[in-house]
């Protein structure tokens, strides 16, 4: 058998097998839900007690919680985003209070922040942070768009949907940001996830096309500064930021034109770097080559202003000497751009992944309780983190 029809037929089998093992992992209808929240973990999302969810919940008030067989209350997020548009609503009637339940940005004095999560090596973490950051801003109240631009598409898979099955032609990003005449809108494109609050352009192969058009583009049009490549994937953004507080942008694992479209459209940058040797020193590679390419696109028009550029220690492990001090090596470079929480090497996380779920998707009760919220502890700080300095690109107190 020649190598290319070997290869189409693994793909082909590889393809059947995952369909199947989404069937049996999500059924009847083969679609991903998030589970319920217990009424202590709803009050800390929305910022009150839990005794006052009770007093709410035994008048009558908001959302009425389901309860499972030992009485317990639950709430759905979409139970819990009511309950914070009921409790601001109920502040807007009679309370003094200044405190806001719903965290929704104002558009008057607050842009739509665009989030770039990027690196050029690919086994940094960055697709898994892309994904807990989606969800925690989510989690929060913030209206999301999660955009997946890389055409492996590990991010889709994350939120339920197989590629290969689940889409055609013109229904990534691409299909908005072509040259062609089969540009389409991007609201058409996006769509609903489980998670209540939280949006998707989902990814595929077809989001290559773009690496391939993009020189044939340059090459035979003398396209205005808007139509410029590293203008699309703004322009396409720009069109549905008004629906949106934040846009989290999962990046290739190389510097291509859709990696600098996107840090084009961004306006703040997080890049992923496993504590090795190897990978800090392709990470110097990959800061050159951005460096170089985006001062093109500046002499060409382009505009390049993040609210913050910082970087992400994934997969760290404390105990591992030579990581700790690659650790410090890149803190004593870059000082405070280093965020100070590192996203620890957690088999809580790697647990979650095999059923193509999140830590944020699946209960305590489905693990090792320490090694849960050791994992939980170290993804609230860097979410929070990013949180906030998102909040300070606003001017708003966290």
């Amino acid at each position: 058998m020649s190598a290319d029809k070997q290869i189409a037929e693994d793909a082909e089998q590889l393809s059947k097998e995952l369909q199947n093992l989404r069937e049996r992992l999500f059924p009847p209808k083969s679609e991903k839900t998030i589970r319920s929240f217990t009424s202590g973990e709803a009050a800390r999302l929305i910022g009150v007690s839990d005794g006052y969810l009770r007093q709410l919940a035994l008048n009558g008030e908001g959302p009425c919680p389901q309860t499972d067989s030992r009485g317990r209350r639950l709430y759905t997020l979409k139970d819990v985003n009511a309950l914070r548009a009921y409790l601001s609503g109920q502040q807007k009637a009679g309370s003094t209070k200044s405190k806001s339940y719903i965290r929704h940005r104002d558009p008057a004095r607050e842009h739509c922040q665009v989030l770039a999560i990027t690196n050029f090596k690919g086994g940094s973490g960055k697709t898994t942070t892309t994904a807990h950051l989606a969800q925690y801003f989510a989690l929060q109240g913030y209206r999301t768009l999660a955009v997946d631009l890389d055409p492996q598409a590990s991010l889709s898979a994350l939120f339920g949907f197989q590629p290969e099955v689940d889409l055609s032609g013109n229904d990534t990003i691409y299909g908005a940001i072509r040259y062609d005449d089969e540009r389409r809108p991007l609201r058409d494109i996006i769509r609903k996830t489980y998670f209540n609050g939280l949006d998707l352009v989902p990814g595929n192969l077809e989001l290559q096309e773009f690496e391939h058009t993009t020189p044939q583009h340059l090459a035979t049009s003398k396209a205005s500064l808007q139509e410029m490549f590293f203008s699309r994937v703004q322009g396409a953004l720009s069109s549905v930021a008004d629906d949106y507080d934040i846009i989290v942008l999962d990046c290739p694992p190389q510097l291509g034109y859709l990696t600098l479209g996107a840090l084009c459209a961004a306006t703040s940058v997080l890049v992923t770097v496993h504590p090795q040797m190897l990978d800090v020193a392709s990470m110097s590679q990959f800061l050159f080559m951005t460096s170089d390419l985006l001062s093109v696109v500046r002499e060409a028009g382009g505009t390049l202003n993040f609210d913050f550029l910082r970087y992400l220690i994934t997969r760290y492990e404390p105990q591992d000497g030579p990581q700790t001090q690659i650790s410090g090596f890149l803190r004593a470079q870059f000082g405070d751009r280093v965020l100070t929480a590192p996203m620890l090497k957690s088999t809580a996380i790697s647990d979650a992944g095999l059923t193509k779920q999140t830590l944020y998707e699946v209960g305590r009760e489905n693990f090792n309780r320490a090694t849960y919220d050791r994992a939980m502890e170290a993804l609230t700080a860097v979410n929070s983190e990013v949180e906030k300095l998102m909040l300070d690109a606003w001017g708003r107190e966290g």
